[in-house]
């Protein structure tokens, strides 16, 4: 099927017990920015496609959002301030096409999806439509700078997000921005080989964690090796 200048599909794909309909591209060799607006956020024609595809990594943050105790723990002082809510405040960093803030989306979680791409906001929305869901927020954001997602959130979530060494310690940083005192933080990697950097640079800014060996599994018939990285801020 023939979206604008790219070509989609629509897949069907079971997390815990539920099924999720998702609209991606439909291959890993499309590019389309008539008015340059990757190109001016830095996304080359290489880069272009990733966005828009399901990685093994993606599904991984999905499952472990389907599991995700999604209530806050109730504080007396906060229950009683006006405008609160049990739900907890997520951020997905990098969300792609968004298939776990989906998943946390239908569990009742408070969602914000963040991604640098300028098709990313466009794909949520048809992907919580398809999913008989209201919309969830978004933001375009690039969280390897300095910009900024109003407020603090109790979960901070991303996947497959530490490409090169530089990335650890702008991840932390940014995770930092965006968190409060008892912050979850929950970030899927395959094995890109920054994670003890990512984890080094988390608990200098007062996390508590690690990661923890995915359990054997296989996407499109291939084995999917990598690391859930649990931390936790604790001052």
């Amino acid at each position: 099927m023939k979206k604008k200048g790219y070509a989609v599909r629509v897949d069907r794909i079971r997390v815990g017990a539920h099924d999720y309909v998702i609209r991606a591209l439909a291959d890993k060799q499309q590019f389309w920015d008539p008015d340059g607006a990757a190109a001016r956020v830095g996304i080359t024609s290489a880069q272009w496609p990733l966005f828009g595809n399901l990685w093994p990594s993606g599904r991984v943050l999905a499952e472990a959002m389907d599991a995700l105790a999604i209530e806050r723990e109730p504080d007396p002082q906060t229950a009683r301030a006006p405008g609160w809510q049990g739900a907890k405040r997520v951020l997905e960093l990098g969300c792609g096409l968004g298939l776990a803030s989906v998943v946390l989306h239908r569990r009742g979680g408070m969602v914000t999806a963040s991604d640098l791409h300028p098709l990313a906001g466009a794909f949520l929305v048809a992907n919580t439509a398809l999913n008989a869901l209201s919309p969830i927020s978004f933001e375009q954001n690039d969280w390897s700078s300095e910009t900024t997602i109003p407020g603090t959130f109790d979960v901070i979530i991303g996947s497959d997000l530490l490409y090169e060494p530089e990335h650890a310690t702008t991840l932390a940083s940014c995770i930092a921005r965006h968190a409060h005192v008892g912050t979850e933080v929950v970030i899927v990697d395959p094995g890109r080989g920054q994670g003890g950097r990512f984890t080094r640079a988390l608990e200098g800014m007062g996390y508590r964690g690690g990661p923890t060996l995915v359990s054997p599994r296989r996407y499109g018939g291939i084995e999917y090796r990598g690391s859930v990285y649990r931390f936790r801020r604790a001052e």
